[in-house]
């Protein structure tokens, strides 16, 4: 077992952040929810508009069709018995003829354009009315969870004395965590994910409507606002990565890590450089020690992202009969490990992590030299 132990202060110190996290999290699903009802009531005012526009057509097409009835019903007469008609006659019912057939065409097209509009919009009502249901559904787990964690909770600290029911405690602290990510994961993955697929679909359509427009101008701003899209999009599935990647539970651990990895790197495009190193079989363990090498990992290369301005990162894990070993290093500026620096979360959830495992960690770091972590934890079988 750990030969970590927790105070009550410290304890309740870990409740407050978790409270603190629960409830930021709780505050940003509020947040997308407001911002899918206010875009909800914009799309519902548009639509009304839009019908107008449909029905004032199709009266306009009726119209038309009448007129140009009429005009074709003219020229035909006019055909027929051009001896008795001067030329300037002909001439005028030809005109007449083709002009309103010529704006019956464009009505239509018009009424074409507006009735898939519509639809279009129809359909997006219908996608936002699931999003608003599912993030109240959320919200409302949410508030279940903070309403438990501020009652009930805060008073284990005076309760959990021993070392052992601390450390049992803690490590449910973190199961719990992970569920409330894989949950999250899943309910971002189906809504906000999905609705800005619909948005890039969306501007596909706009964009190929105003090109035969020839509108350029509007056109590159449709340009800007898909790239805009498409980095918000990626930024909501990396979310999904940072709360858990679902592709951990039907990969495993060495493919998701690859991955995620691929993915940080291209997205900050190639700088610093990653490099991941495999050793040994690639077999299934147990759920919550992939899910602890996932974050550690995970934590590991963040510092190094944010805080050694390094221009390459290697990522190494074995396996062997009794342990996983897991390497992270990076040639970045390194710091003093003799100095004690506040507010140094990262590698203080990482050796709490490691302790629950029953593992040890080590990190050697120099300045201007890199920094080197060192994690090694018993394999626990699946």
């Amino acid at each position: 077992m750990s030969k970590h132990k927790l105070t009550s202060k410290a304890l309740d110190e870990i409740f407050e952040k978790i409270i603190g996290t629960v409830g930021d999290s709780k505050n940003e699903v509020y947040r997308l929810s407001e911002d899918a009802r206010q875009e909800y009531q914009q799309i519902k005012e548009e639509l009304e508009v839009l019908k107008g526009k449909v029905l004032e057509t199709i009266e306009q097409g009726d119209k038309l069709e009448t007129q140009a009835r009429l005009a074709r019903k003219r020229l035909s007469d006019v055909s027929r018995h051009f001896q008795i008609y001067s030329e300037p006659e002909v001439k005028d019912a030809y005109e007449k003829a083709h002009e309103l057939q010529t704006k019956l065409l464009m009505n239509q097209q018009s009424e074409y354009q507006l009735r898939n509009r519509r639809d279009e919009l129809e359909r997006r009502l219908l996608t936002l009315e699931e999003t608003i249901k599912r993030a109240d559904h959320l919200v409302g787990q949410i508030s279940v969870v903070l309403n438990y964690l501020t009652s009930d909770l805060k008073q284990v600290g005076e309760i959990v004395e021993d070392a052992i029911q601390k450390e049992y405690f803690g490590f449910r602290i973190i199961e719990a965590q992970e569920e409330e990510r894989k949950r999250l994961s899943r309910e971002i993955h189906d809504g906000p994910a999905q609705m800005l697929a619909n948005v890039m679909m969306r501007s596909e359509l706009i964009d190929r409507i105003y090109r035969e427009r020839s509108a350029k101008e509007a056109m590159e701003e449709i340009r800007d606002l898909r790239k805009m899209v498409r980095s918000a999009l990626y930024e909501v599935r990396r979310i999904i990565y940072d709360l858990r990647p679902m592709a951990l539970d039907d990969l495993g651990l060495i493919p998701t890590l690859r991955k995620y990895l691929d993915t940080i790197e291209d997205y900050n495009e190639g700088k610093p450089r990653i490099t991941f190193i495999s050793i040994g079989q690639e077999k299934r363990t147990a759920s919550k020690l992939e899910v602890a090498l996932f974050r550690l990992v995970q934590e590991a290369v963040t510092n190094a992202l944010k805080h050694a301005d390094a221009t390459e990162i290697q990522v190494k894990i074995e396996f062997n009969n009794e342990h996983a070993i897991l390497l992270v290093k990076d040639d970045g500026c390194g710091f003093n490990q003799e100095e004690k620096k506040e507010n140094s979360f990262g590698l203080i959830g990482m050796k709490e992590r490691v302790d629950l495992l029953d593992g040890t960690i080590s990190v050697h770091s120099k300045i201007n030299q890199g920094t080197l972590v060192m994690i090694k934890v018993p394999i626990i079988a699946a």
